[in-house]
């Protein structure tokens, strides 16, 4: 089901939007070459209690996992594009990082993600983690009342089409409120025009998500981990939107912070 909120609900959801930026940019300044990947977890932890937060991963089991998730952060290192279940994995020189993080606070739910290197980059990292960043610009512009879900899915895959990428749509963008997944869903791609109207009230997550020279996706043994089928890297960036008669709003707006 659909749900509509308020401007009195939106409010309230941006404590969580800010909580769940505030995270994210913590975790990228401290994540360096040489980081372990269940330390990041365990920091993003802390932070959930600090604050009184609530987890929206720890006990997640949607029917394509393979067990509760059990951790509070997704970390997807270079062929891993989504639901990286952290482990005992140490940062190298030139990793890829994707870190996704949704919690709840007061009942409201915010979701995000962020895609950067540690260490020394390549080139061909860089751009598709600016393709995945305009991408997203190009579905917040888009989301606006009076127009279709069609029209951010077509913007998402204008922007990976001119950069010479496929698309996968088995995993996208989705309706965000007292819960972090409900409808409806957002594909990377689609026909402008199409689907659900968006309306006041309408709070979604954004998420272009691409890999660089495949869109099929294989399931690590953790039964989470999702990688390349063919070995190439991916990125992954993600806000939470609400649509609203003045336009757009991104609860997770990290500017505040320095952060893009």
């Amino acid at each position: 089901m659909i749900e509509l909120r308020t401007p009195a609900e939106i409010d309230a959801m941006r404590p969580a939007g800010r909580f769940v930026a505030e995270v994210l940019a913590t975790l990228r300044d401290e994540t360096k070459v040489g980081t372990n990947l269940l330390h990041l977890d365990r920091r993003a932890h802390d932070m959930i209690r600090a604050a009184g937060a609530e987890s929206c991963y720890i006990d997640y089991h949607p029917s394509f996992g393979a067990s509760p998730f059990g951790k509070v952060l997704c970390t997807s290192i270079n062929d891993a594009v989504l639901h990286g279940l952290p482990h005992d994995y140490v940062l190298r020189d030139g990793d890829l990082v994707s870190l996704d993080f949704a919690a709840s606070v007061d009942g409201w739910v915010a979701d995000s993600a962020i895609s950067f290197v540690v260490g020394t980059a390549r080139d061909e990292d860089l751009a598709l983690i600016d393709t995945t960043r305009r991408a997203l610009a190009a579905a917040i512009d888009a989301a606006t009342v009076g127009r279709k879900i069609g029209d951010i899915s077509a913007a998402v895959a204008a922007v990976a089409h001119a950069d010479g990428l496929s698309i996968n749509t088995d995993f996208g963008g989705h309706g965000v409120g007292r819960t972090m997944h409900g409808d409806p869903h957002v594909p990377n791609d689609g026909k402008a025009g199409r689907g659900y109207p968006l309306r006041d009230g309408l709070v979604v997550a954004l998420e272009p998500w691409f890999l660089q020279t495949t869109d099929e996706l294989v399931t690590d043994p953790d039964g989470w981990t999702l990688r390349s089928a063919d070995g190439s890297r991916g990125a992954h960036s993600e806000h939470t939107v609400a649509i609203t008669s003045d336009g757009p709003v991104v609860l997770t707006d990290r500017s505040f912070l320095g952060v893009d």
